[in-house]
């Protein structure tokens, strides 16, 4: 099954260079470019690609307005959209994030990174840039020490807790599913049901609530 894969980025040379990676990839195909936000966003609503490729920094309307108007709170129908940017900001990420990416990259993490976390958005799972997870989950950390971790709303059931643990340490959708033996189909299910136990909105909220309740250590 090929990846249709949309690429916005204001700079020519990374928009050519972003989409010959890509396409070089046996199973995905870059169906179309942009170089601005008003542009991809356009595109998009036309091609409803697969995934989503926005750089953050473009004129007229950058990355996470971009990714807000096409997968932000109150979109009936939402694109998978990864983030790439040059600038590691926090703002930056937890913008991307608020506005409903589903994956968020430096440009310098190299073409391995780049197709694994466009194959993660098209699974409906998320990749963050180790780096940047890291400094997120320690930046969670020290504003909640000393706070009592929040409650789920109704306990996690024992599969639900297994789900949450392979979660925090990376696996995606479909290597949960072979690890614990269950369809795919189920580990959405049970994803479902813990991100609305634990009021969180993305798996990296998981990942922070699952760490902060020493399920699993830095």
């Amino acid at each position: 099954m090929t990846i249709r894969v949309l690429v916005a980025d204001d700079q020519d040379l990374i928009r050519t260079g972003l989409a010959m990676i890509l396409d070089a990839q046996p199973d995905i195909e870059v169906v179309g470019t942009a170089a601005d936000g008003h542009e991809a966003v356009a595109l998009a609503r036309q091609l409803r690609p697969d995934v989503c490729l926005f750089d953050i920094r473009m004129p007229g309307m950058d990355g996470i307005a971009a990714t807000r108007e096409l997968a932000g709170p109150g979109v009936d129908d939402p694109l998978a959209i990864v983030v790439i940017t040059t600038f590691d900001l926090d703002e930056y990420v937890h913008g991307a994030l608020k506005a409903g990416a589903r994956g968020f990259l430096l440009k310098d993490s190299g073409p391995a990174l780049l197709i694994q976390a466009i194959h993660a958005a098209a699974d409906g799972d998320a990749l963050i840039a180790p780096s940047i997870t890291a400094r997120l989950l320690a930046a969670f950390s020290d504003v909640q020490r000393g706070r009592p971790p929040a409650q789920p709303v109704e306990p996690l059931t024992d599969r639900e807790e297994q789900v949450l643990v392979t979660v925090a340490q990376g696996r995606t959708n479909a290597e949960i599913a072979g690890d614990l033996h269950v369809s795919l189909s189920t580990v959405k299910t049970h994803l479902a049901s813990i991100m609305t136990k634990l009021g969180a909105r993305n798996r990296v909220e998981i990942v922070m609530w699952a760490y902060e309740t020493g399920r699993v250590n830095r």
